[in-house]
């Protein structure tokens, strides 16, 4: 399991990084996140257990589609007319469907399995579109993976007090707490070696609190889906990634970064 890990970091890690910096003028980071958003999504109705209701399996995974790529479209009014559409097409389907008594339950789930992987993962696109925004993506999902990993390794080595047993009995107090030296640790080194490679402007300071809030919604994510899967019945979101399991187990913690890091550079970079 730890070698399949270690693999697959090594391999998926440098094709991320060259995606996000070499995303011009194609569009590769975006096809990655489009990718990830597409197979997270069907991840999450596979673990809701009805990928083979198709009409909301389909709506779904398109309205997932839609809204990662709205930092792309070109109108303001754009994604408004795709969720309507999406609303009024998804509720009239329920009319068609043979079983009634699980059929707000199933347009719900559908909803949300749009929202939490397809708008949230958006963040990183509309993060990438901001100036320096290259820097910024790498910064901050580098960050992500420094949290990971010291949350992984210390909390092997060291756990023995756990942080949510009702949630997941693997996490303990020590591995997050290592997590989040790791984030802020390697926030501060990712951010001068990007410097020296392609200067942009920030404050150490700023760096220090960026590596602590990653960190921190890098593990609030894990949790939320740690969440999921348990209220699920499941114990991995899928096995795409050999040693990581699904897109989700990989990119949980993705999920809530990307919007915390693009309002922070927002407001207060």
């Amino acid at each position: 399991m730890l070698k399949h890990r270690v693999i697959t970091a090594a391999v998926g890690v440098p094709l991320i990084i060259l995606a996000i910096w070499f995303g011009d003028p194609w569009p590769w980071f975006t096809l990655l996140i489009a990718a990830a958003t597409l197979a997270g999504t069907y991840e999450f109705y596979h673990m809701a257990n009805f990928d083979r209701r198709e009409p909301l399996l389909y709506l779904g995974l398109l309205l997932a589609l839609a809204f990662v790529l709205s930092p792309h479209y070109r109108s303001p009014d754009i994604l408004p007319i795709v969720i309507t559409a999406t609303m009024l097409i998804s509720l009239i389907c329920l009319l068609c469907r043979p079983s009634r008594e699980e059929a707000f339950h199933n347009w719900a789930w559908t909803i949300v399995g749009a929202l939490y992987v397809g708008w949230m993962l958006s963040y990183w696109l509309s993060l990438r579109g901001l100036e320096d925004g290259r820097n910024w993506v790498c910064l901050a999902m580098l960050t992500t993976f420094a949290n990971d990993t010291g949350a992984f390794f210390i909390g092997r080595a060291m756990g023995k007090h756990r942080l949510a047993p009702a949630i997941s009995a693997s996490k303990t107090w020590e591995g997050a707490l290592g997590g989040l030296i790791c984030a802020i640790l390697g926030a501060m080194v990712i951010a001068t070696v990007l410097n020296l490679i392609s200067p942009f402007t920030f404050r150490y300071w700023q760096i220090i609190l960026l590596g602590f809030l990653v960190g921190l919604f890098a593990q609030l994510g894990d949790l939320v889906e740690s969440l999921l899967k348990r209220n699920m019945g499941v114990k991995e979101s899928g096995n795409l990634l050999p040693g990581h399991g699904g897109i989700l187990d990989r990119f949980d913690s993705l999920i809530f970064v990307g919007a915390v890091v693009y309002y922070y550079v927002i407001w207060v970079v």
